[in-house]
């Protein structure tokens, strides 16, 4: 059964699904290329991994209006493994470039896996601040990647150094490169709205930028693609050199991790410009299927590519049937066109990747920075920061822990401030009447603690901090009947807050806990240390706790 293979399949929209597949095609082309040769693979290498993952992804992904081929971020992270790796064999780079690619088959198997143990809901919950930070340090890597070949020099390795290369390449400037270039970005960012409708303002600049070199330069007159393999590719057989085994691993990580999030996110887009609903865990093993052969034929991962989905969407295409087709629309392109393909100078793909890179910075989130909470705007910075100067990988493991402590830290507070003191009442103390007589009675040798929330560490260490500066009162009463649960580390701090009270010579008496909470506070050895240490009580309810604390200063009265 077809449409249960392939999940949104069906006949009802070909007319749509085949304008929109070779629509995203056009659009694919001239990213597929200009990715290829920015990431050290080879353009080819782009339009391989544009067909592989492409085809593949809509297949058997979850998202069916979805356009999947290499992204921006998934190009910046292969540019760097393809120069880890083949840096490494410098005598056999053919060797390096094979450990690459079995890499990408690698991450391909993770995105797999995945998406079978059901990740896809756990991915989409990377704060947005991480993925502000990161996409946008993606952008801004991706447009100093391409200013020396606009300037008519070579491409260097890493942002870094391809800042350092600039003054180099402004004294050694290709003027001819440089026009073509600028040519290239005035029709990517003027071209009226209207004519992308027919043709997208990224072949358009392509095609003008090729033919004027042919037609209006000499052949050297800067640099051009060059030969492009035409026919099938050959297979990359996965090559595993097991020193370097753990270092693949991380590498496949990264990849599998970006390459699940970068789709999911254009999977929600997708939904919103569709009215539908995806399939997170699906679309995984999707891509990853489509990573895994891309590897295989050596070309580059992807993901969900946002513009040519949201291309594909609004010229039509609503099933699978766009995405397969757009991937095999390239494979045509690329078995018949090379030729053509080899003449287009590096300096237009360059223009066309700067737009690309604006586009991906976050200009939302800078647009909003008055009105975003500072913390926010710290992981942010924090993120980008390390995108652009350090490691991808290491930018977002670092944004995770500190939005992940700030989180904790805000959960904290919140919990705190639910917990409600009491040794002095009032008419507007939330107590019943009984319980307020017992509480004014015994002339606050009673302190009543109510739990309003579950309790973390950080509540109940704050807690006890609270109580270490509080004295003269003799019993102290926890009310757990509102606390829904509480964990291992909050148990701990309880633990250390009842033996405290029991060392100062007072009495504590546990009130209405629920089942969960009293089994962890018995693990845990609390009810112990309160019924036989403290010498008090676990009572069924607070007005229960309040009497047996009453009766409690009756048998001891102060003194």
């Amino acid at each position: 059964m077809p449409h249960r293979l392939i999940n949104g399949l069906h006949f009802r929209n070909l007319r749509g699904d085949i304008y929109g597949g070779l629509t995203a095609a056009v659009v694919a082309l001239p990213l597929a290329l200009a990715m290829g040769v920015s990431s050290g693979a080879g353009a080819i290498a782009g339009v391989y991994g544009a067909v592989c993952v492409g085809f593949f992804a809509s297949l058997f992904g979850g998202t069916p209006s979805q356009v999947s081929g290499p992204t921006g971020p998934m190009t910046v992270v292969m540019a760097a493994i393809f120069t880890q790796y083949t840096a490494m064999f410098p005598a056999d780079p053919a060797h390096g470039a094979a450990i690459a690619f079995t890499v990408v088959m690698m991450g391909g198997v993770l995105q797999v896996l995945f998406g079978l143990l059901r990740f896809g809901k756990f991915i989409e919950l990377v704060p947005l601040p991480v993925v502000s930070g990161f996409m946008s340090g993606v952008g801004v890597i991706i447009v100093l990647l391409q200013l020396p070949p606009l300037l008519g020099s070579a491409a260097q390795a890493g942002p870094l150094a391809s800042a350092a290369m600039l003054p180099q390449a402004w004294q050694q400037l290709n003027s001819p490169a440089l026009i073509l270039g600028l040519l290239s970005l005035l029709i990517v960012y003027l071209m009226p709205a209207s004519w992308g409708r027919y043709v997208p303002s990224p072949l358009v600049a392509l095609i003008v930028g090729t033919l004027a070199a042919m037609l209006l330069l000499q052949p050297d007159a800067l640099p051009i693609l060059g030969d492009i393999p035409t026919g099938l590719p050959s297979l990359q057989w996965p090559t595993i050199e097991t020193p370097l085994l753990a270092d693949m691993f991380v590498s496949a990580l990264t990849l599998a991790a970006l390459g699940s999030i970068d789709s999911l996110l254009t999977s929600l887009v997708a939904d919103n410009v569709t009215r539908t609903y995806h399939n997170s865990d699906r679309e995984l093993i999707g891509q990853g299927i489509g990573n895994s052969v891309a590897g295989l034929l050596g070309g580059l991962p992807g993901a969900g590519a946002t513009m040519r989905t949201v291309v594909n969407v609004k010229a039509g295409g609503r099933t699978p049937i766009s995405g397969a087709l757009h991937a095999l629309v390239l494979l045509a392109i690329v078995l018949g066109a090379g030729a053509l393909a080899s003449h287009i100078p590096h300096a237009v793909l360059a223009g066309i990747l700067i737009k690309v890179g604006v586009d991906i910075v976050d200009w939302d989130f800078f647009r909003r920075l008055r009105n975003t909470p500072s913390t926010e705007v710290f992981v942010m910075l924090v993120v980008l920061g390390l995108t652009v100067f350090a490691d991808l990988i290491e930018a977002v493991a670092v944004g995770m822990a500190i939005a992940g402590l700030l989180f904790m830290k805000r959960m904290s507070d919140l919990q705190l401030a639910s917990i409600n003191v009491y040794r002095d009442v009032d008419e507007s103390t939330p107590l019943a009447v009984e319980e307020k007589a017992i509480v004014r009675a015994s002339g606050g040798r009673i302190m009543l603690i109510h739990f309003g929330s579950p309790m973390s560490f950080g509540a109940a260490k704050g807690m006890a901090r609270q109580l270490s500066m509080v004295a003269g009162y003799d019993v102290l009463v926890l009310d757990l009947s509102d606390m829904p649960m509480i964990d291992y580390t909050a148990t701990r701090a309880l633990l250390d807050v009842v033996s405290s009270a029991c060392e100062s010579g007072r009495r504590v008496v546990i009130a209405g806990g629920r089942k969960p909470v009293m089994k962890m506070l018995d693990t845990q050895g609390i009810t112990r240390a309160v019924t036989v240490a403290c010498q008090g009580s676990l009572q069924p309810s607070r007005i229960d706790a309040l009497r047996f604390a009453a009766s409690l200063l009756e048998q001891a009265p102060p003194g």
